[in-house]
């Protein structure tokens, strides 16, 4: 059922908890913090301005990366508010904390129109453990709740649900974003009866990752495009070789059923007819997250399904990229999640970048396209495309779980559209 907005809810007067997503790139440059990509902060601009509109008071809350319940100067979120200040215009005051008497006593001292951004709710082990006693404490700074924070929403946590229940057991409104509101809708009613010829982008590691997704949009789409490691298990189900390329052996039994099913639908299931393939070898150097550095030699293109022994396939090439823009420009609805191969190095992103290509081609041309979140939407901004695309996602894990029929948590306990009561 659709979920009550802050379009429908008058707010005025109100200290409002806003949970939003800003778990956002931050760097060290020149000796201090900064953010380096300020996509999801932008994207929560609409939902502040239109609560500021009402005069409503802010109070928002957000997680940065995995603190693990300790406080983690390299997460903090000092550096968010000053960047949100300045996209907003307007100052921002920052709370040191997100429970306590001191974020009390600075969200009591907000006049109407002014915004307070707390300290990482992760700083806290209660946030993920949604223990109560930790929502009851955020709670009691607001009046009212608003969820923005679609990429947190499949999760159970005391800033995402906890509060939520909490402020409604008193009465109290708890109702979508905007940024809320759009996820819910390209995601979910745009899907639902999507203009045809639909067709459907995979990529990414793992099958295991997207088995759900497939499943059940094998009911739906009319083409499904392959690419990304994930493919190399699809070609083992058919008996391909696939050298030392990413696989999940275990999965190869679910790649058979999937596309069994395909063809018992007659939805095209398309799986790379020629790829960029490289012999992996090891060194003993760590990147900068201590990860092991593989050099890659011998690149090339390799025509034929089947990969060497002694090398790995890293995206998908030139044959399979005229196959799949070919069928991407006829299509009327575009779901596109994952990438094509290995595009964070430039060697492996053309196939990535080509069909972004194409989803931005067919755009223009009237097709409606959606972005599934992650790395989709990083390789579309990578590219200069992402303002050429219908709606991209700001959910990763999020959007898949949505997509695959899930509940999500923080979705549940906002009210629905049908009640104003602020219940559930």
């Amino acid at each position: 059922m659709a979920k009550l907005t802050i379009r429908e809810v008058d707010l005025r007067g109100k200290r409002v908890l806003v949970r939003v997503d800003y778990n956002v790139p931050i760097e060290e440059k020149d000796g201090q913090m900064v953010v380096t990509d300020v996509t999801r902060i932008r994207e929560t601009l609409p939902t502040i301005e239109a609560l500021i509109a009402q005069g409503a008071s802010l109070i928002l809350a957000a997680h940065l990366g995995r603190p693990k319940g300790k406080r983690d100067a390299t997460m903090t979120l000092a550096p968010v508010a000053a960047k949100l200040g300045e996209l907003l215009g307007r100052p921002v005051h920052f709370a040191n904390d997100c429970v306590g008497p001191e974020v009390e006593s600075a969200a009591t001292a907000l006049k109407q129109g002014e915004v307070l951004l707390l300290e990482n709710v992760r700083f806290h082990a209660e946030e993920e453990a949604n223990d109560p006693a930790f929502a009851e404490r955020l709670a009691r700074v607001a009046d009212a709740y608003v969820n923005d924070a679609f990429g947190s929403a499949h999760r159970a946590h005391a800033s995402t649900e906890g509060v939520a229940r909490v402020i409604a057991r008193r009465g109290g409104l708890c109702v979508a974003g905007l940024l809320m509101d759009r996820e819910l809708r390209f995601l979910g009613d745009e899907l639902e009866d999507p203009a045809r010829p639909f067709v459907v982008i995979l990529g990414g590691a793992k099958v295991s990752d997207k088995i759900t997704v497939i499943d059940r949009l094998l009911e739906k789409a009319d083409t499904i495009l392959v690419g990304g490691a994930m493919a190399y298990t699809f070609r083992l189900a058919q008996g391909r070789r696939i050298g030392k390329s990413l696989v999940e052996p275990e999965r190869v039994e679910v790649a058979k059923a999937a596309l069994a099913k395909a063809a018992e639908r007659k939805v095209q299931f398309l799986l790379p007819m020629d790829d960029v393939i490289a012999v992996p070898v090891p060194t003993d150097k760590l990147d900068k997250k201590g990860r092991p550095v593989v050099d890659y030699q011998n690149l090339r293109v390799n025509a034929t399904p089947d990969c060497p022994d002694d090398a790995a396939g890293y995206d998908i090439g030139p044959a399979t990229v005229g196959a799949y823009a070919a069928v991407v420009a006829k299509a009327r609805t575009i779901l596109w999640n994952g990438p094509m191969g290995l595009f964070e190095d430039k060697r492996f992103a053309e196939g990535t970048f080509a069909v972004a290509r194409a989803v931005a081609q067919a755009t223009q041309a009237g097709a409606k396209s959606i972005i599934g979140g992650g790395d989709s939407v990083k390789a579309l901004n990578k590219a200069g495309l992402g303002a050429q695309v219908t709606f991209m996602s700001t959910g990763g894990g999020a959007s898949l779980e949505f997509l695959e029929g899930a509940v999500l948590p923080g979705v549940a306990a906002l009210a629905d559209q049908a009640c104003c009561c602020g219940g559930h």
